[in-house]
């Protein structure tokens, strides 16, 4: 009996120990999109448990390499949030500020291609690209070059891919080369 109590001790600490350790990789969404869950399932087929949260706020970020900011607008997706454009701008610029304080790597990826780009998705695209340590972008994202634009003054080369489950190529390239690949 006693040493039943110790072994699940022990197993108690140990799971503790683990959910307390901050993953290396950071998953938000810039504009509540959907697409922050498609590239979670990507991370998932690259064996990457991110520290997900559609709502993430700076102080989320604790040990973490690399935030990977998905953006893309959604009037429904920002409803269901309870807040506002203005206040999604706010809270992406607060956590980017954040991560730039911290020396946290800043992958933004738009992988909505065409079909989610628009007023609504520009206004997080100009929010949170100025950030950028890294894009990945799906074809049809950037016809019009608003990522180059932001790339060239990051003096960053755009990653691009045909579709979402494409970004898994570069997505894991990116995370290898930033020590994030777990």
């Amino acid at each position: 009996m006693k040493m039943r109590r110790v072994v699940s001790a022990m197993i108690a600490v140990f799971t503790l120990a683990t959910a307390a350790c901050a993953a290396d990789v950071a998953l938000t969404s810039i504009g509540q999109g959907p697409d922050a869950m498609m590239v979670k399932v990507v991370m998932r087929a690259l064996k990457v448990v991110p520290d997900y949260d559609a709502l993430m706020r700076p102080e989320a970020l604790q040990n973490q390499k690399v935030l990977v900011a998905v953006v893309g607008g959604s009037s429904k997706g920002l409803g269901a949030a309870g807040i506002d454009k203005e206040e999604e701008v706010a809270r992406a610029k607060a956590l980017l500020d954040a991560a730039a304080k911290k020396g946290v790597k800043v992958l933004i990826m738009h992988v909505g291609g065409e079909g989610r780009r628009g007023t609504l998705s520009d206004l997080f695209i100009n929010a949170a690209a100025p950030y950028a340590d890294g894009m990945i972008v799906v074809d049809g994202g950037n016809s019009d070059e608003v990522f180059d634009k932001y790339a060239d003054e990051r003096k960053i080369v755009i990653q691009t891919a045909p579709n979402v489950k494409g970004t898994k190529e570069p997505l894991g390239k990116i995370l290898a080369d930033w020590n994030a690949a777990q």
